[in-house]
């Protein structure tokens, strides 16, 4: 059906393919299932790409600049959705914008769980659902044109009253991951959680490292006394104990993947489905679709909160849950694994999706990491990946998903106050601290051992603190009176071409 619609004042050419016409709602309209196609007339517009998962590049390019995307096909695997990867158009996941140099804004909004996709062109909005359900046309849109952070926060409040929103906040964390990697000991913990008692922390998080192999759930040689007694540890010692798990994968040679071949995802020609590369090599996905998976996950979780007594669970490389295979209605499997989680786990223990997909973790997860793995420099000379581990990939992504915080706590990754294996600027070290206090989400993950007295009461300071932000543009803020604009970050990732938002 073709028809003209008037958002703000401003008509636009609509064509849907569902049946039913156009509804008001607060702040836009609500499209029927199907495809939409908008006639924009914006022109060269910036668009706004949102990318798949929690390390998928996500930010605005101006329509006639190429298509921000993963250039390698390694990486894309993991880090956004290899099915629907255009290198000719501008495309994205779940929601996109375009913005003409007036600031008007043009939003189109999925508000279902059927693999929406959107692409754009000097001419068109376009979205569609994916959908791998038989002769499903998919779920509703919400479409919207006005100021940019109106109709963003228009869009949100679509979502939380279909999903809901998360419950729990996370306090300021403190994550073993970008001091140790995976050389993480017990012994090496102990004398942190001791050095951090005093400090103002309020969960002490084991990252990677501490299992016997991605798949096995259990602790390594490293960790002789066992997990329960670690959490006990870090609980007297007043935190909560957090613990990373990447429940939904197993590594090819894992125990698990070997002796319960059955769990795993397979594909057509009954191979194992690989759904990422790490560690050295590919890894599988679990078959989530299937109940024994799904009580194999549950299992797990139980074990590690009620038995072991974690009550901070980081969930990483969740997005395996939901490979795209012909057929599979992966975003409600990808739901349905981490409703469980959340049942098996119980309402008051927070849970921190990475590899997180938005639409189906709301109202389940609590916090979302909202880009790629931050790291102590700035850039990496050696890759041009907008999911790359670095602070500027971090601080980009996570500034264009700060919409999303009515909805899920918003995860920049960690600031960094000590020097020692650290080459960032101190204006490198702000923008990172500065960002983390806008998202309101803090962690740290430098061992007290390793920073100067100086560094350690810079720490403390920046802990004890709870700002006042206010938001000014779309880069811009202020924090405790003080401006900050991230938009020199932003532009290095743009050449610049930035539009002035007022």
């Amino acid at each position: 059906m073709a028809q003209v619609v008037e958002l703000g004042r401003r008509h636009f050419a609509l064509q849907h393919s569902g049946d039913g016409t156009p509804q008001s709602v607060p702040g836009g309209l609500l499209l029927p299932p199907g495809r939409v196609a908008i006639l924009h007339g914006l022109g060269d517009a910036s668009f706004y790409r949102h990318g798949h998962n929690s390390w998928s590049p996500c930010g605005w390019r101006r329509l006639s600049e190429p298509p921000l995307r993963i250039p390698n096909p390694t990486r894309l695997v993991t880090a956004d959705d290899p099915a629907f990867d255009d290198p000719g158009r501008h495309h994205g996941s779940a929601v996109a914008a375009l913005q003409g140099p007036d600031g008007g804004t043009l939003l189109l909004g999925a508000l279902g769980l059927d693999t929406p996709r959107l692409t754009a062109d000097h001419d068109t909005l376009t979205g569609w659902y994916a959908t791998g359900r038989p002769n499903a046309s998919g779920s509703e849109w919400f479409l919207a044109y006005g100021p940019e952070e109106e109709v963003f926060r228009a869009y949100t409040d679509q979502l939380a009253a279909r999903f809901g929103a998360g419950r729990n906040r996370a306090g300021n964390v403190w994550c073993s991951w970008y001091a140790y990697y995976e050389n993480v000991t017990e012994t090496q913990l102990a004398k942190d959680v001791a050095d951090l008692t005093g400090l103002p922390f309020d969960v002490v998080q084991i990252d990677d490292g501490w299992e016997e192999l991605v798949g096995d759930w259990e602790p390594n040689a490293k960790f002789p006394s066992g997990m329960r007694a670690l959490a006990e540890r870090i609980t007297d010692a007043g935190f909560t104990p957090g613990l990373w798990l990447a429940p939904f994968i197993a590594l090819p040679h894992s125990r698990v993947a070997r002796s319960q071949p059955s769990l795993l995802l397979r594909d057509g020609s009954g191979e194992p489905v690989v759904a990422g590369y790490n560690w050295g090599g590919p890894y599988y996905a679990l078959d989530l679709a299937r109940a024994e998976a799904l009580d194999h996950v549950a299992a797990l979780v139980h074990k590690v909160v009620h038995e072991w007594g974690f009550r901070y669970l980081k969930l990483d490389f969740i997005n395996a849950a939901a490979v795209h295979l012909p057929g599979r209605d992966r975003e409600r499997i990808y739901r349905e694994a981490l409703r469980v989680i959340r049942e098996t786990a119980g309402d008051d223990v927070y849970l921190l999706g990475s590899g997180a997909i938005l639409l189906p973790s709301l109202g389940l997860l609590d916090g979302l990491r909202s880009g790629p793995d931050v790291a102590p420099m700035w850039d990496n000379y050696a890759s041009v990946d907008p999911s790359d581990a670095t602070a500027r990939n971090a601080v980009v992504n996570s500034v264009h998903r700060l919409w999303q915080s009515p909805l899920a706590e918003v995860d920049p990754d960690v600031v960094y106050f000590r020097s020692k294996l650290n080459l960032l600027t101190p204006q490198q070290l702000q923008w990172l601290r500065d960002l983390a206090d806008v998202c309101g989400f803090r962690a740290v993950s430098d061992p007290p051992s390793w920073l100067t007295p100086a560094e350690l009461e810079q720490l403390r300071e920046y802990l004890d603190r709870t700002p006042a932000v206010r938001r000014l543009a779309r880069y811009r803020f202020t924090v405790d009176g003080r401006e900050v604009d991230f938009t020199p970050a932003v532009a290095s990732d743009t050449g610049g071409q930035l539009y002035p938002i007022s």
